[in-house]
């Protein structure tokens, strides 16, 4: 069975190549196939009759999405759109990658639970409705839509703060790199203390993709590390396992601020993948420690 994985020079796409070395791979670049191409996307398909598609193919520059709105919804709605048809024509399945921004806006007030002590947010499980904030979140919901709608045989897979040994080609890099770098450049860091997230490592995310593949499980799947934390909290972390005495200043997101507006509140909660019994990802200090070693910032 053929496999054909769209984006697969990109962070994600290069540990999904890994997870799936032993089966018959269909590595695919921007260059290989335009998704925003109706014709291209067939002829690809047509060519090799894939029995998978995983498409990570995606413009994830949040705040370049605000200004370059026309891209960020053909790419990522349109993109996908055209992905699901020659999916469907094929019969073939889907998994297409989405983000946790899909998640932040009015609809947040759904994610509270009453306890004693007062109001916690918890985390979003597949089963909350979105409600985006930015036009990036507004496009991959766009793509999330198309891919529900048109191709029965479906994965949608949302994660979160992702990082990985390729780094992200559209962020270049990725913020565990971002921080090092700054961290021996600087006297001191300044990180955002008010957007609470799951970080999730790409080859992780990837083994658990690989796995769902063999099953019929179709549906949408929340796979992150497991935990929460900040930007800040992250970004403690990243310096503390890195030995790295750089001081860090928590800062709100008011004072650093960006063109798109990110979710304050973005969990995910692994809910269908508990539910199956499933869900053994492991803490993000646990697989940040993992990565921080196979990139030889620790031993």
């Amino acid at each position: 069975m053929k496999i054909i994985i769209t984006g697969a020079n990109g962070q994600l796409g290069t540990d999904l190549c890994k997870a799936l070395s032993h089966s018959d791979l269909v590595p695919l670049t921007h260059k290989d196939l335009e998704i925003t191409d109706m014709n291209s996307v067939k002829q690809i398909f047509s060519r090799y009759k894939p029995g998978v598609v995983i498409n990570t193919a995606a413009f994830v520059r949040v705040d370049d999405c605000e200004t370059e709105q026309d891209k960020a919804f053909k790419v990522n709605a349109l993109g996908a759109r055209n992905i699901a048809v020659a999916a469907q024509e094929l019969k073939t399945k889907l998994i297409h990658l989405s983000t946790d921004y899909v998640f932040g806006g009015v609809g947040e007030t759904l994610v509270v639970s009453h306890k004693a002590g007062g109001d916690k947010p918890r985390s979003y499980t597949e089963f909350d409705a979105p409600v985006p904030l930015s036009i990036y979140g507004k496009s991959k919901l766009a793509g999330e839509n198309f891919v529900r709608y048109l191709c029965h045989r479906h994965f949608i897979i949302r994660t979160s703060g992702l990082f990985g040994i390729a780094g992200s080609i559209g962020k270049a890099g990725n913020f565990v790199e971002t921080m090092l770098k700054l961290a021996k450049e600087r006297d001191e860091l300044r990180v955002v203390n008010n957007q609470v997230f799951s970080p999730t490592y790409s080859k992780d995310l990837a083994q658990k993709i690989a796995q769902l593949i063999s099953t019929e499980y179709y549906g949408i799947f929340h796979i992150t590390n497991k935990g929460t934390c900040s930007w800040y909290e992250f970004a403690r972390e990243i310096l503390k396992q890195a030995d790295m005495k750089t001081p860090l200043i928590p800062i709100t997101s008011d004072e650093y601020p960006q063109k798109a507006k990110r979710p304050h509140f973005s969990v995910l909660d692994n809910y269908q993948l508990r539910l199956l019994g499933m869900d053994d990802m492991q803490p993000w200090q646990e697989a940040l420690k993992n990565y921080m070693i196979s990139k030889g910032h620790i031993q």
